[in-house]
């Protein structure tokens, strides 16, 4: 590992930087219900995660390299004035790691309360007029005939 090294791991700090804002922001879209953000902060956070997947990757490859040392041991020796760096990323990767973990369990507790509505919307629906059914019509008792019949 080397002064590119070094510098792609600044590159990665400043991308895992805008990883946790947009965990941030999708975490207030969660628990304001601003679905309609949701769909955007997807495809950014998946392009952020790709690139910081991809340093990692690098990072890893670039250890294995030399010898297959941890990180902190390779900062020690070879860069010791950077090892504040990548503490820095540690702290934020393990921040994005909670925050992601928080917002998976928002939309799991969504989820379960949107099947929850939709459970008491199908429940004994062939008993009930004015129930939506499973093909999400309108159960409609008729009993009588039917209009512009008769």
């Amino acid at each position: 590992m080397n002064a590119h090294a070094i510098s792609q791991m600044h590159q990665e700090l400043a991308e895992l930087r805008k990883f946790v804002d947009l965990l941030t922001t999708e975490q207030q879209a969660l628990l304001n219900n601003e679905t309609d953000k949701l769909l955007e902060l997807s495809a950014n956070k998946s392009q952020v995660a790709s690139l910081l997947t991809d340093f990692a990757n690098a990072r890893r490859k670039s250890l294995l390299e030399n010898g297959k040392d941890t990180m902190e041991n390779w900062m020690a020796k070879n860069a010791p004035e950077k090892l504040s760096l990548w503490q820095e990323i540690r702290t934020l990767a393990n921040e994005a790691q909670q925050l992601n973990t928080t917002n998976g369990e928002l939309i799991q507790s969504r989820m379960r309360s949107n099947q929850q509505a939709l459970n008491v919307l199908f429940r004994d629906t062939s008993n009930h007029a004015g129930v939506y059914g499973p093909n999400g019509q309108a159960n409609i008792n008729s009993n009588g005939r039917h209009l512009g019949s008769g």
